[in-house]
């Protein structure tokens, strides 16, 4: 972890029309190209996210016999085949990664070695029992500390001779949990089916444009199966990783409520399972297009042109919160802003991140003036565009790098005098956030 510092800010952000924003490469499609080089035959390039998430990643890779070199913003990842890494018995650190800690779970539900996932005390909180209950199916043995069924750390014991393929029917919508059972199945004799609500597909993109046997279905007007037959060798690959969609989330609000304001962020992913905190925007009659579109890797790209906004308050529909629910708390900030009050139903997911995001947000909130009401699975908002703010703000960031970053927005937005501590954790997914809020943005902070 870096040194730990907090960031001051007490004035308001000023108009600005920028066309060449390019914010930090996609984290879950780095993650992923990273684990899934790891199985490949040959050496994939990966230039992508440089991060402490990342980094994690890498570093338990490495642990496991993978070769992966940096050569300035790429990732040369020297793969072994299907299951073809060394004998550890150890534990590997997965820091305030949820990513890594369950994709690094499924990986070894068929290494023959034990192995004990952990992280720090944010990433210890989060339930991890709802993916070991198929990973033991598959015939792992998992231990986790007494009492605490649902936490870190978790000790695993993966089966070499007997995975059993078989259907994963997946209770509640996670693309993390969805790609730890592909990571399972890739290395199970026949075929593994998933069964699941559609969540982020770059596990599935991936894997079937390097010829990986996966296919997927639609069975219904909300389910897909997904189907991987294992042991099938692939071969290396190379690829650009497009810009974050959450990360440029956090630009494109920031441009939505500002006076008089244009931004264009350059070659953003646009996959249909993460934009949509887009489709909330402009139904909040943001001025938001999508222009310049591309592919990279089975991947949608393309600019996101932004401008200024009257925001309203919005109804939000529950089938759009599965494509947009890491960037709920910054969406939260601009419903704060926005006229009438905001609704949004079937969130009790977002008490089990990094940090309880309803009641983060919700306290945060309530410190700058803003009315909102919670139950376990709701967040009422009641938006005040005119807010003025004169006594200083503290507001803690828990460890969770989105709601730094999301309050960070509302303090260059109200001219507010407010402190935003443990910041720090922003370099977990975002490095570059700062560098370019001044240097692009022109916003002012101090570094306390």
């Amino acid at each position: 972890m870096n040194k730990k510092f907090s960031v001051l800010i007490k004035s308001k952000i000023k108009k600005y029309n920028i066309k060449n924003l390019k914010v930090d490469s996609d984290k879950s499609i780095t993650h992923r190209c990273l684990f899934i080089a790891a199985n490949c035959v040959g050496v994939s390039k990966i230039t992508g996210l440089i991060s402490e998430d990342i980094n994690v990643t890498i570093n338990g890779l490495r642990q496991l016999g993978i070769k992966i070199l940096k050569k300035k913003d790429s990732y040369y990842v020297f793969g072994n085949g299907i299951s073809g890494f060394k004998k550890f018995s150890g534990t590997i650190d997965c820091g305030n990664s949820g990513t890594s800690a369950r994709s690094f779970l499924g990986l070894l539900t068929c290494y023959p070695y034990p192995v004990t996932i952990t992280g720090d005390s944010s990433l210890k909180v989060r339930p991890f029992k709802r993916l070991t209950n198929y990973l033991e199916k598959i015939g792992a043995n998992i231990v986790h500390p007494k009492n605490k069924k649902f936490k870190l750390p978790i000790k695993i014991y993966g089966t070499k001779d007997w995975p059993l393929a078989q259907p994963h029917y997946i209770k509640v919508p996670s693309a993390q949990i969805k790609t730890a059972i592909i990571y399972a199945g890739l290395q199970t004799p026949g075929i593994t089916e998933i069964i699941e609500t559609p969540t982020r597909n770059h596990t599935e993109i991936i894997l079937k444009n390097i010829g990986a046997d996966l296919k997927v279905k639609k069975i219904s007007k909300n389910k897909n199966i997904i189907a991987i037959r294992g042991l099938k060798e692939m071969h290396s690959f190379s690829t650009n990783v497009p810009s974050d969609p959450s990360s440029a989330c956090f630009f494109v609000i920031q441009t939505l409520l500002s006076k008089n304001s244009s931004l264009l962020i350059k070659n953003v992913c646009v996959n249909e399972t993460r934009i949509g905190f887009i489709k909330i925007l402009k139904k909040m009659s943001g001025k938001i297009r999508i222009i310049n579109k591309k592919r990279i890797l089975g991947e949608n790209v393309a600019d996101i042109f932004v401008k200024s906004s009257n925001l309203k308050s919005i109804n939000c529909p529950k089938d759009i919160i599965v494509s947009c629910v890491d960037d709920l708390p910054i969406i939260w900030i601009a419903c704060a802003l926005a006229r009438g009050k905001s609704k949004f139903k079937g969130i009790a997911e977002l008490r089990l991140k990094e940090s309880d995001r309803i009641k983060s947000i919700s306290t945060g909130l309530k410190a700058f003036g803003i009315k909102t009401h919670s139950t376990k699975d709701s967040l009422e908002i009641t938006g005040n565009p005119k807010i003025r703010i004169r006594k200083k703000i503290e507001i803690p960031s828990l460890m969770d790098h989105r709601i730094a970053m999301s309050f960070f927005i509302l303090a260059q937005l109200t001219d507010s005098n407010v402190l935003i501590k443990g910041f720090e954790t922003v370099k977990s997914s975002f490095p570059n956030f700062l560098k370019l809020q001044k240097k692009i943005i022109g916003a002012k902070y101090e570094i306390k």
